[in-house]
């Protein structure tokens, strides 16, 4: 079985969680299923609104599926919710990806 089947069993058997779903998410991402990425990430940060890694692979889920506008509000989210908990690295790559959506969101509107 493999790491995706192996988490849906855990999630399967009521063992949800935050972290299960950011598992999820990085999974799917890594094969290129950005749908099913981006609702396992969605679910994760609705169940940790602290979660700033999640924050981050939201908002680059949402970016590689080309939906900019939404990536760059989740990234601004994320970057709150790392500098609530002091997480200044994460706060700063969010910004360096928030950045790089806003550059895909003016390119799209021309």
């Amino acid at each position: 079985m493999g790491m995706i089947e192996n988490l849906e069993a855990m999630r399967a058997r009521g063992q949800d969680s935050a972290l299960l779903r950011y598992s999820l998410g990085n999974e799917y991402l890594k094969r290129d299923d950005t749908d099913a990425a981006i609702a396992h990430l969605a679910e994760a940060v609705r169940l940790d609104p602290g979660y700033s890694a999640a924050w981050k692979l939201y908002g680059k889920a949402l970016d590689a599926a080309g939906r900019h506008r939404e990536a760059v509000e989740v990234f601004d989210r994320g970057i709150d919710a790392a500098a609530e908990k002091g997480d200044v690295q994460a706060s700063k790559e969010m910004q360096v990806f928030r950045k790089r959506a806003e550059k895909a969101l003016a390119k799209t509107a021309q």
